[in-house]
């Protein structure tokens, strides 16, 4: 079942986050209540279990900058989609959850479109959902580098 996160599900999905990422590029516990509260965070669950999430804000801006990672330049119904994570806990993964989650984001959304930084490997799955590689990021977050994508929405 997808639904929106809530307040209630910060724990766990604080757990998952860490999980998911090395600690220098994990959200912090205030950051996910944050986007909780403020942001996107939409989630895939089956019997009360956190199969797979993604989390961000929306904003007027068109390019991830590191200081939406703390919740700048966020306005409730902006324009663009930044997507901070995607996240499906070890025992979930390799079983489609992710995409499931990205396919439900993608069928729903209703602004101009969706931005997300990832590592080089990972280019091949946003591609896949009609992501395309807009080449290096300006954003340093984690200390890695990142390549920015779009998902542009076209009327």
């Amino acid at each position: 079942m997808f639904r929106y996160a809530d307040i209630n599900d910060l724990n766990r999905v604080y757990e998952i986050e860490k999980e998911c990422f090395p600690e220098n590029e994990a959200a912090s516990f205030n950051s996910l209540k944050h986007r909780i509260e403020n942001g996107f965070f939409l989630l895939l669950e089956e019997e009360h279990e956190i199969l797979s999430f993604i989390n961000g804000m929306y904003s007027n801006e068109k390019d991830l900058k590191d200081e939406m990672y703390e919740g700048k330049y966020c306005v409730k119904n902006g324009d663009w989609l930044m997507i901070f994570g995607v996240d499906t806990p070890y025992k979930h993964q390799h079983h489609g959850y992710a995409s499931m989650v990205m396919n439900e984001l993608i069928k729903n959304f209703k602004g101009k479109g969706i931005v997300l930084t990832c590592k080089e490997h990972l280019i091949p799955f946003y591609s896949e959902f009609g992501f395309v590689d807009e080449g290096i990021s300006s954003s340093t977050h984690g200390n890695v580098l990142w390549h920015q994508m779009r998902y542009e929405i076209i009327t």
